[in-house]
């Protein structure tokens, strides 16, 4: 709200420059509250406790509004100009500043391979980037153009609404891995147990049982199931069946591509899945071909790779 503000009052000014002091004055007076948001909203997130928005909030907000009254736009543009606005600019970067520590894990998580941002991971990044790119643009904006602010604005905007609209997994929120282990976190002594014994899972092969359950996995790593399956949803963003079921498809991979006297729907079963529908289904959609059409691909890589004698 305190960004569109600031952005309706560029587009009119850049458009009408004989805009009413007043609108303009409401306009960069709203600035003032964009960082103090920015910290409380990524703060929220992260620390998942509540804030003394009143000590963010009031003083600048009470601030503002006696140097509005007392040095009104209209009558004191060389203040604003000069003075107030570079005040408000510098306050906006200090919190940005202050609110990069929320996400600098998550930053860090983007270099590890390992380990996979969530969806509400990039959605926070996407607000914090976003923030600091529309300050960039409006301060560097006297060496370009006043408009640039407000078009940096459009295209973080644009680019969020492509980001929620294209994410992979349409049926989850941004906010369910959030709300679904809200005020919960996984102790450091658990979290290094899960990290070093989940391979487990992979080289005692035990996603071949068909009816391996989070519980099944859970008692094998001696933790409780709810720490294993955060661990995944916060590490991986993957569920524990989704995590079950992409090593269960590499299994079949090796199957389909190795001789074997198996049938293609036997290398399922073999594999770990319970049923020929959920084989097919699941692996097309890690892979984006048919158990049979991966199978043809590799046979027929394999015929043109040339001997070396």
């Amino acid at each position: 709200m305190t960004l569109s503000l600031r952005i309706i009052k560029s587009v009119f000014f850049y458009f009408n420059p004989n805009l009413s002091g007043t609108f303009i004055q409401i306009g960069l007076s709203a600035c003032i509250l964009i960082g103090p948001f920015l910290f409380l909203y990524l703060k929220s997130y992260i620390k998942n406790e509540a804030s003394k928005w009143k000590l963010h909030i009031l003083p600048f907000l009470i601030g503002i509004t006696v140097l509005g009254i007392t040095y009104p736009y209209i009558e004191h543009r060389i203040v604003w100009s000069r003075w107030i606005v570079k005040g408000i600019y510098i306050q906006w970067l200090i919190y940005i500043v202050l609110s990069f520590k929320f996400v600098k894990p998550i930053f860090k998580r983007t270099f590890q391979k390992e380990r996979k941002l969530t969806s509400l991971d990039i959605w926070l990044l996407s607000v914090f980037s976003g923030v600091t790119f529309i300050w960039l643009s409006y301060n560097i904006g006297s060496y370009t153009s006043y408009i640039v602010g407000a078009l940096s604005f459009s295209f973080i905007l644009y680019l969020i609404i492509l980001l929620i609209i294209f994410k992979k997994n349409k049926n989850v929120s941004f906010f369910k891995v959030k709300e679904k282990y809200k005020n919960k976190e996984i102790d450091t002594e658990t979290l290094e147990l899960i990290e070093s014994r989940l391979s487990i899972v992979k080289n005692k092969e035990l996603y071949l049982n068909p009816n391996l359950t989070l519980t099944d996995v859970a008692k094998e790593l001696n933790v409780s199931q709810h720490s294993l399956s955060q661990f995944l949803n916060n590490n991986f963003g993957k569920s524990f069946s989704l995590f079950i079921n992409e090593l269960r498809v590499e299994k079949a991979k090796e199957l389909l591509i190795h001789s074997n006297p198996y049938t293609i729907e036997a290398i399922g079963y073999e594999s770990g899945f319970n049923s020929k529908s959920t084989f097919y289904t699941t692996f097309k959609k890690n892979t984006g071909q048919t158990p049979s059409e991966y199978q043809k691909s590799k046979k027929n890589k394999s015929r043109f790779i040339i001997p070396n004698f």
